[in-house]
């Protein structure tokens, strides 16, 4: 695309601009100053920290075509003659000019967006596993990024991903003859216009509970980033069951219910563990009922899968096709994953609200044995989450461990004294229901050390995610790994101990 075209269709009303500019291909448009090719437009946006016409200076020098941001007084000596577009919004420029530049893909194919505080992870992956039987179908997702059922995307993971990276993830999936991309949604990424220009097929809504307040500031102004995903689609699958319920029912242009609540469209009649799985029966809005296998364990794992089997029904797929192929879903990593099952199983879940642990926790239902938590709280967020948290691992625990869970800039003790006072207001005790050991790799080996025939260790908060941030920086991190090193290590204790006896 040219570079006029692309100002042109992005910004009708600076057309007159447009003419202005040298008549060069784009190829991309980026805001981090050190993805800059040639021909690139350098989106320079003032972030809560720094701004990004601190360096545009270095875009210029690896070749940029355009640098737009929202100064009156943009850097003349560092742009050396590179025109400089000025808008009303760099944030929403991110995202306008990164679709128009790669053909606005979100309209080529039907995007479902999936948001909530708890599930909309294994949601995703849900409907993604279901679609794609029927159908090419992406998955845009914290824990995992897919074009197709095995095949990952060259953009890689999605956590809170940029307007730029969302756009040419987009590009990509049609490029792969995507007919349906199932994007996570996230409050951050509404709030912060990354998932502006998206043009939502259908939005799915898993529930609300406190989270991110430390960003949001409040509880109805996290609920409203939320809605942002309802109010754009033009149909919306929602949580009967919710508390939030009737708020996002307002918000939505059309909606599909799900949930145990005799209105629901779609009713959770009745969910039962059945040997690592669930047994599902579920009632459809035309009055048929259908028994379904989830391979999860976990009974709130069962809302997700009726979520999952709403939208897909929505979207035209056969609901016996779509209950068959429940079945087989090959699970989310970091999402009740079980790294062992027996003499004592050890899982590792992403958990980290006091809603969503007591969750797992009652899902990690022990044969005759003990629930050993290991489980901490972020640094630099809410803060207010963290007394809960340890309230909600004493009480759903026999044993629970307090850990490090990126404690980034701030002093580790002081997040675990605050999980502790939050476990002594719920009838815990230090040194007998719960403990705090600092470092998460030795509180894992602990856990591991602790653990009897027939209990559950779950180590959650980390669930899928690849780094440990402490103040000195990230380290590489894989939790189930960590899970597996501490059970070899177990194993190869007991041998010396046994190599000992018989010498």
């Amino acid at each position: 695309m040219r570079l006029r075209d692309l100002i042109r269709s992005a910004y009708p009303e600076l057309a007159g601009v447009a003419r202005t500019l040298p008549d060069t291909v784009v190829t991309g448009v980026v805001q981090d100053a050190a993805r800059v090719r040639p021909g690139a437009v350098f989106v320079a946006r003032r972030g809560a920290r720094v701004d990004g016409h601190r360096f545009v200076a270095d875009a210029v020098d690896a070749g940029a075509a355009l640098v737009a941001g929202a100064r009156d007084d943009p850097p003349r000596d560092a742009l050396r003659g590179v025109p400089y577009l000025r808008v009303p919004d760099d944030r929403a420029a991110v995202a306008r000019l990164a679709a128009v530049v790669h053909g606005r893909p979100s309209r080529r194919t039907r995007v479902i967006g999936v948001t909530g505080t708890d599930g909309k992870t294994t949601t995703s992956a849900l409907l993604w596993w279901l679609l794609s039987g029927a159908s090419p179908t992406a998955l845009a997702s914290t824990a995992m990024t897919r074009l197709g059922p095995t095949e990952p995307a060259t953009t890689g993971a999605f956590t809170t991903p940029e307007a730029d990276v969302v756009q040419a993830f987009l590009a990509e999936a049609v490029d792969h003859g995507a007919a349906h991309v199932v994007l996570e949604s996230s409050s951050h990424g509404l709030a912060l216009r990354r998932l502006d220009e998206v043009a939502y097929a259908l939005a799915v809504w898993t529930n609300l509970s406190p989270e991110h307040l430390d960003f949001h500031g409040d509880l109805a102004t996290y609920r409203d980033a939320k809605a942002q995903l309802v109010r754009r689609a033009p149909h919306a699958i929602l949580n009967r069951d919710d508390d939030a319920y009737a708020f996002f029912a307002a918000e939505a242009p059309a909606s599909t219910s799900y949930g145990e609540h005799p209105s629901a469209d779609w009713r959770l009649l009745a969910v039962s563990p059945k040997g690592g799985r669930l047994s599902l029966r579920v009632g459809a809005p035309d009055g048929a009922e259908h028994e379904a296998r989830l391979p999860m364990v976990g009974g709130y794992n069962a809302w997700n899968a009726v979520a999952a089997l709403a939208a897909a029904a929505h979207e035209g797929l056969d609901v016996d096709d779509a209950v068959a192929r429940l079945a087989t879903f090959p699970g989310v990593p970091g999402r009740m994953q079980i790294v062992q099952a027996e003499p004592f199983a050890v899982i590792v879940d992403f958990a980290h609200t006091a809603p969503a642990l007591a969750k797992a926790l009652a899902a990690a239902a022990p044969a005759g044995g003990r629930r050993i938590v290991v489980v901490g709280a972020a640094g630099e967020r809410d803060p207010g989450k963290r007394a809960p948290l340890g309230a909600a691992a004493t009480a759903g625990a026999d044993l629970a461990i307090f850990t490090e869970e990126d404690a980034r800039s701030e002093d580790p003790d002081t997040i675990l004294q605050q999980l502790a006072g939050g476990a002594r207001a719920a009838g815990g005790q230090e040194g007998v229901t719960f403990q705090r050991i600092a470092d998460r790799r030795d509180a894992i080996r602990e856990a591991v050390r602790r653990a009897r025939p027939g209990d559950i260790v779950l180590l959650a908060g980390k669930g899928h995610e690849t780094t440990l941030e402490r103040a000195d920086g990230r380290r590489p991190w894989n939790e189930a790994e960590e899970a597996r090193a501490a059970l070899s290590a177990r194993a190869a204790g007991a041998d010396a101990a046994r190599d000992a006896s018989d010498a």
